[in-house]
């Protein structure tokens, strides 16, 4: 059975039961017991119009949900006035679901489980594993999130960069589980930035892209991480970098630039680069620049000290970091890279043992606990 086809099409099937006038949840859930139902007997008798099929048996699963409620005759008389089913692919409702469930009341986590439930087609069970969480515990948060939306118009205007947050946090989880997020966050952009007349949703797609194409170098065998300056730029994927290279540009060329747009030319140049040491940290900085002054955030100032210490040595980068807040993830790492190159070995070697202790995940924390080792070992010779 086509898993990425049966995705596809699920935001289209739980829009149809949506303007027939199921709520949204009841709409959703139909749709999953649907589906559950193509894959016990589509690998046998797979049907010609897979939309359609599912259409039929979500809409007859949603009144058989209605027929066990006391409110029968009433929800009956009402379907018996629907006129008959249009055909399959006649509107697309994946625009207004996204916007559904990135709704501005519901939390990061909950826009983020329940976008890929509603808008990827993903189960419980599939989302729950990705985040490493238990399944009753995913259940509880995607109910609440429906809860959360059930009285929402579904064809009210929807905020594009919230639904372009989301889209960021789904990327961001990466890979884990059963489930290849970082996958799914490419897929769901690319429907999303071929349905709305917005330069920044093609700018995240190209970030996704030109990220996503370094990932078989980013990581060792062993799951050791490789950073950016160390790792084999042989095994990037060329093809991913030039479509996401294509889709900034155009988006560039639009002149309406956003903080997508900055942080994808700023990963573009990185791309662009054969070797560490060709990398144009000039143009990066300059970019930095752009995203503080779109964004004004923390996190853009302390890579832009990166970027500076690499373009106009380690002070340069030292009297940038200084300006932020110390408590600020990565800081610590980040000052620890800055004295090692300024040749301060004891205090890197200290800051890199504070920022393992920091870390927030298991491989950040290893890397930076043998950055430490390695630098002890040198003042030690």
């Amino acid at each position: 059975m086509d898993e990425v086809l049966l995705r596809a099409v699920v935001p289209t099937v739980i829009g149809v039961l949506v303007r027939r006038g199921a709520p949204f949840a009841a709409a959703e859930d139909a749709v999953q017991d649907a589906l559950v139902e193509a894959v016990r007997t589509w690998s046998a008798h797979p049907p010609r119009d897979p939309q359609g099929w599912l259409v039929t048996v979500a809409w007859r699963r949603y009144l058989d949900a209605v027929r066990a409620e006391d409110s029968r005759r009433r929800r009956e008389e009402r379907v018996e006035a629907e006129p008959a089913p249009a055909p399959a692919g006649h509107r697309d409702d994946t625009l207004q679901l996204y916007f559904l469930c990135a709704h501005p009341s519901l939390t990061p986590a909950s826009a983020v489980a329940l976008t890929l439930r509603a808008v990827g087609g993903l189960s419980t069970r599939q989302i729950a594993r990705a985040y490493l969480v238990p399944e009753a515990t995913m259940a509880q948060r995607i109910s609440r999130a429906k809860r959360t939306v059930a009285g929402v118009r579904f064809d009210q205007p929807g905020d594009v960069r919230t639904v372009l947050r989301v889209l960021y946090l789904v990327f961001n989880e990466g890979y884990s589980g059963d489930v290849d997020l970082a996958a799914e966050a490419i897929r769901l952009a690319r429907q999303l930035a071929a349905r709305v007349d917005d330069p920044e949703a093609a700018g995240l797609l190209a970030l996704m892209l030109l990220h996503h194409a370094r990932r078989a170098a980013r990581t060792r065998p062993d799951r050791v991480l490789v950073p950016l300056a160390e790792q084999d730029r042989g095994r990037w994927d060329t093809a991913q970098i030039a479509e996401g290279v294509g889709i900034l540009q155009a988006a560039l060329a639009r002149d309406r630039l956003g903080e997508y747009q900055a942080q994808a030319a700023i990963a573009a140049l990185h791309a662009d680069a054969r070797t560490v040491e060709e990398t144009d940290w000039v143009q990066v900085v300059e970019w930095y620049d752009e995203l503080v002054r779109l964004t004004d955030s923390p996190v853009a100032r302390l890579n832009r000290a990166v970027a500076l210490g690499e373009a106009d040595g380690p002070r340069a980068g030292l009297a940038a970091l200084a300006q932020l807040d110390p408590a600020l993830p990565r800081h610590a790492a980040v000052a620890a890279h800055l004295h090692e190159r300024d040749g301060d070995l004891a205090t890197a070697a200290r800051l890199y043992a504070e920022a393992a202790r920091a870390a927030s995940t298991v491989p950040e924390r290893d890397h930076l606990t043998r950055q430490a080792a390695r630098l002890h070992a040198a003042l030690r010779a």
